[in-house]
């Protein structure tokens, strides 16, 4: 069983759901990287989301465009981002991290070298945005042959057909957009929201995820009612944005934050 279905499964069990950040890997410089990661940690991520920093973020905003080009300032890259992973698994075992991105570097690397190095270094799974099931019949084997979880996305136009393709060919959960747009571009519609996971999961057992558009507390307990588990990526990542020269304010911030978030969802009945 992948490290990403015992934290779902153990969370279900316990009646929780999954709070899930992203921050891109190298933003706001590489050393920060793997201390950030254990700050989400200690202020209650059950999974993180690390980005792979890319020159053209087709589906993100400009946050989470802006935090890529500082990491591309200190040229970051996918090797790089393997050993973030590396040293953080030196003192979490626990904790999945998903890589996501585009599939370029994938591509320069090579598929078996990449799946390979991932699984060396600790990933659990792999979200590539530009990535679709359709197109996929290279990558996923080999993430499965290295245990790697292939993490899918399902936007809110997604046909109830393509829903269950998408569905047979992920693992670990699916990432259900909450709103039409890019990354940070819009806030989420509740009902809209909670249509659409309830048509996910009504003829699929995969976990779904919702990210986009969740900012505060009130919108990740919000979300958490509706969804296995809670993505938040902008609004982390600004926090770094406005900060990029203090790491301990960045740490206060975020840990503030994402402990509300955690708060908020634990008090749901």
């Amino acid at each position: 069983m992948s490290r990403i279905k015992q934290v779902l499964n153990a969370l279900q069990q316990d009646n929780k759901k999954a709070l899930i950040p992203y921050i891109t890997g190298g933003d706001p410089r590489p050393d920060w990287t793997v201390e950030l990661m254990h700050t989400l940690v200690d202020a209650g991520a059950d999974l993180i989301e690390l980005g792979v920093p890319f020159s053209d973020p087709m589906a993100d905003g400009p946050v989470i465009q802006l935090a890529c080009e500082r990491a591309l300032l200190h040229h970051t890259s996918l090797r790089d981002i393997f050993g973030m992973v590396k040293t953080f698994r030196e003192k979490d075992q626990s904790t999945p991290v998903v890589l996501m991105g585009y599939l370029n570097p994938l591509e320069k690397m090579g598929y078996q070298v990449f799946a390979e190095a991932a699984r060396e270094a600790g990933v659990d799974g792999v979200l590539m945005v530009d990535l679709p099931p359709e197109e996929a019949d290279t990558l996923v084997p080999l993430l499965k042959e290295h245990a790697l979880d292939a993490v899918f996305l399902i936007a809110p136009t997604t046909t109830e057909e393509r829903i269950r393709h998408i569905c047979e060919h992920s693992s670990g959960y699916v990432y259900y957009v909450s709103v039409k747009g890019v990354t940070g571009s819009a806030s989420l519609d509740e009902q809209e929201v909670a249509t659409k996971v309830a048509a996910i999961k009504a003829r699929n057992d995969i976990p779904v995820g919702v990210g986009f558009g969740i900012r505060d507390a009130a919108s990740a307990a919000q979300v958490s009612r509706l969804a296995d588990g809670v993505i938040v990526g902008s609004v982390l990542v600004n926090i770094i944005a406005e900060n990029q020269e203090d790491l301990p304010k960045i740490k206060s911030e975020l840990s503030a934050l994402l402990s509300s978030m955690r708060n908020a969802m634990d008090q749901l009945d």
